[in-house]
């Protein structure tokens, strides 16, 4: 079983890729779809986000909806795409960082195949606010612990996968 992490910038294609990825380590049977996102803020920029990639997805899918403890959904022998990392971090940002933590090696305890997608949001400048600052900095750390946990990891830029490890 294999944990691999595509990690890059707003529409840099990570999703699209993590897809094919997800769907070539099923091989006998349909990966599950782990959305992350938590439709309650009524923003409708993100609906129209989420329609699409819903529609890129179609039936090639089982779709869950889980913005906190992914652990609690994913069983052994079994492939997962969890898009996105980034926003299961926002549903969890009240969260200490160790306990961040923790969540990503219960999920690299699961003997399964895991395809992770994380936003770049480290490459601009400091925030100047402190929760922005909080997000920023624990994104990073966030990060870091899913390329150790992962055999592979892909940089994605322009649609393209810059293999960094594995």
């Amino acid at each position: 079983m294999s944990k691999i992490l595509y990690f890059g910038g707003q529409k840099s294609g990570k999703s699209k890729l993590s897809e094919i990825k997800a769907i070539e380590l099923s091989s006998s049977s349909k990966p599950y779809y782990i959305a992350t996102y938590d439709n309650s803020y009524g923003d409708s920029n993100m609906d129209e986000r989420i329609s699409k990639h819903i529609m890129q997805r179609k039936d090639s899918f089982i779709d869950i909806e889980q913005t906190k403890n992914l652990h609690s959904v994913l069983e052994k022998n079994e492939t997962y795409l969890i898009d996105c990392m980034s926003m299961w971090l926002l549903n969890n940002i009240n969260l200490s960082q160790e306990e961040l933590l923790k969540e990503i090696e219960l999920l690299s305890n699961i003997d399964a195949n895991i395809v992770f997608v994380l936003n770049d949001v480290s490459s601009g400048v400091i925030p100047l606010d402190s929760l922005s600052r909080d997000y920023v900095d624990k994104s990073g750390v966030i990060g870091q612990k899913l390329a150790s946990i992962c055999d592979e990891v892909y940089e994605v830029k322009l649609g393209l996968p810059i293999k960094l490890k594995g």
